[in-house]
């Protein structure tokens, strides 16, 4: 690279509003060359590990196909193959992959672990998601938004159901670009208000609610997540928790006439979302799953310094 600086891209929370806008643009150019089969090669010669330590649909197939389309070449890797934190600790794999690659994408539920290697990793590292955050997919939500309804600034975006990873990173988008975030969360399962409370203390719009309907109430985006994620125990116990926060029609009915229906899949019909919702005109889940392509080569064209405006 022309520039010694080393980009991450880990969290949301740690990158410039600036620098998130520059990745949208840049996904929407991408993802409008892409229509007309022209594709952009800043990737070329480049080599990407993509690291996975857990089972992954949409994360690895769009990463892999997007070091492809952008010329460069994917290197699949599993946390059994690399044995990470087991054997090699996670310095000196960053030390050796630095060494024969040219970025890293890694999906680990250890967050530390994903820190870890970004700070002594001299290639640039990317948070494919950890249990903390899932920073590529609000990317890819927000991209979906704006191609639909234009801007989030000023919107009130609702989130029902569990308290999870991308939650998190929706609360750190809530900052950078300017909207309400609703959250309606069994009481039980807000076990971590620290996100919260810091992001409160620094003016960002979060409104707690006791019940889903409130929540709701003339918002202009709904989100949900399956009620039982990687890591979760006591899955009984948790749908019996979060029945009174399905996303059914009459949920939907409650928000603005033109609010859309967002979740990042694999969707659990008839727990979390009703059909009639995932199958309706409000839902976008299709395009925001395809939009993890374009909004992942964006992150990987600034960490590798490219600006919106070589793409061509």
């Amino acid at each position: 690279m022309s520039d010694s600086t080393i980009r991450h891209f880990l969290d949301l929370e740690k990158q410039q509003t600036e620098t998130l806008k520059e990745i949208l643009a840049t996904a929407h150019s991408i993802k409008d060359a892409r229509k007309t089969s022209r594709m952009t090669n800043i990737l070329q010669d480049k080599v990407v590990a993509l690291v996975f330590d857990k089972p992954s649909t949409r994360t690895r197939v769009s990463f892999d196909v997007g070091v492809r389309e952008l010329g460069g070449m994917p290197m699949m890797l599993t946390g059994a193959e690399m044995q990470l934190g087991r054997g090699e600790s996670i310095p000196d794999t960053a030390r050796v992959l630095s060494r024969f690659i040219d970025a890293i994408m890694i999906r680990i539920l250890d967050h530390h672990a994903v820190e870890e290697l970004a700070e002594y990793a001299t290639v640039p590292v990317i948070n494919g998601l950890t249990y903390y955050s899932h920073p590529c997919q609000i990317m890819a939500d927000i991209m979906t938004y704006e191609e639909h309804r234009g801007s989030l600034n000023g919107k009130t975006v609702t989130w029902v159901g569990d308290y999870n990873n991308v939650l998190t990173s929706w609360l750190h988008a809530a900052e950078h670009f300017d909207f309400t975030m609703r959250i309606a969360v069994p009481e039980e399962l807000m076990t971590d208000f620290s996100v919260i409370d810091r992001l409160r203390s620094r003016g960002v719009r979060i409104e707690m609610c006791d019940r889903a309907e409130d929540a709701a109430d003339q918002s202009d985006l709904i989100i949900t997540d399956t009620w039982v994620s990687m890591g979760d125990e006591d899955a009984e116990h948790r749908h019996n928790l979060l029945k009174p926060y399905q996303v059914n029609d009459r949920l939907m009915g409650l928000a603005h006439d033109d609010a859309l229906f967002m979740h990042c899949l694999p969707a659990h019909r008839g727990e979390e979302v009703t059909d009639d919702v995932m199958d309706g005109p409000q839902s976008v889940v299709f395009d925001e799953a395809e939009n993890r392509l374009h909004a992942q080569k964006g992150i990987m064209a600034w960490c590798f310094h490219q600006a919106n405006s070589d793409i061509k």
